[in-house]
């Protein structure tokens, strides 16, 4: 279980981005973080997978604190995909973590083959990352935060950039997967095909949480958090 109590967080120039955040997610629970541009999600995002250092309050992974094993334990992939994309080919790419925590090249890749075979992008190994379109890189940042086995996914806009079936298939992928899932997204309609749970987040904290797809039918709640109604329930 994913634990979060009271998170605070505030920036160097002063702006305070999270304003005592609590929140819990279960083993193979699939959350969707929502909320309008600015409101906390991408660091909500970053301080669960421990990219970002506690300033007030705790996040705990089964009972244990810190950063390190934030980072052990949750995948994270980034709004903007060019940031993780570091090697020379695709399959370099997604065997990454799995060659620098010690696994040999030629497993490691078997492993980043498998992974890009599931996603069926399998044609794409021996392409430069940064020559394929966004739609593609996203989708091998995706590949690359599996190959490494995380207990939890948390993907920032995992759905951005995707054509029609490239996003079906990670939406297939995200509901068969017995991994806990958070999703930060503005893609409300993806959300409830994946998740079973949303929490809206507005200035930083927490405005309303709920299963779903019931808060997402309440126009209220999602008008006064600068959210529209999914495109399944507009008329």
């Amino acid at each position: 279980m994913l634990e979060v109590e009271g998170l605070r967080y505030k920036y160097s120039d002063g702006h305070e981005a999270l304003r005592g955040i609590n929140l819990r997610v279960s083993d193979g629970e699939k959350v969707a973080l929502v909320g309008a541009n600015g409101s906390g999600k991408s660091t909500l995002l970053l301080h669960i997978a421990g990219a970002f250092e506690v300033q007030s309050g705790k996040i705990a992974f089964n009972g244990h604190e810190g950063s390190e094993i934030l980072r052990e334990k949750v995948g994270l992939t980034f709004q903007n995909a060019d940031d993780e994309l570091l090697m020379p080919s695709v399959i370099e790419d997604v065997a990454f973590s799995l060659v620098a925590s010690g696994m040999p090249p030629h497993s490691a890749h078997e492993r980043a083959g498998e992974i890009l075979a599931t996603l069926g992008i399998s044609h794409l190994s021996s392409r430069p990352p940064h020559r394929l379109s966004g739609g593609e890189k996203r989708l091998i940042t995706f590949a690359g935060i599996l190959a490494s086995n995380p207990e939890i996914l948390a993907l920032d806009e995992p759905t951005a950039g995707l054509d029609p079936k490239a996003r079906r298939r990670v939406i297939n992928f995200l509901r068969e997967t017995e991994k806990a899932v958070i999703l930060a997204t503005h893609d409300l309609d993806m959300a409830l095909d994946v998740c079973t749970r949303a929490v809206i987040l507005s200035g930083g904290v927490i405005s309303s949480e709920g299963e779903l797809p019931e808060l997402f039918t309440d126009e209220k709640i999602l008008e006064t958090s600068g959210l529209e109604l999914p495109l399944r329930f507009q008329s």
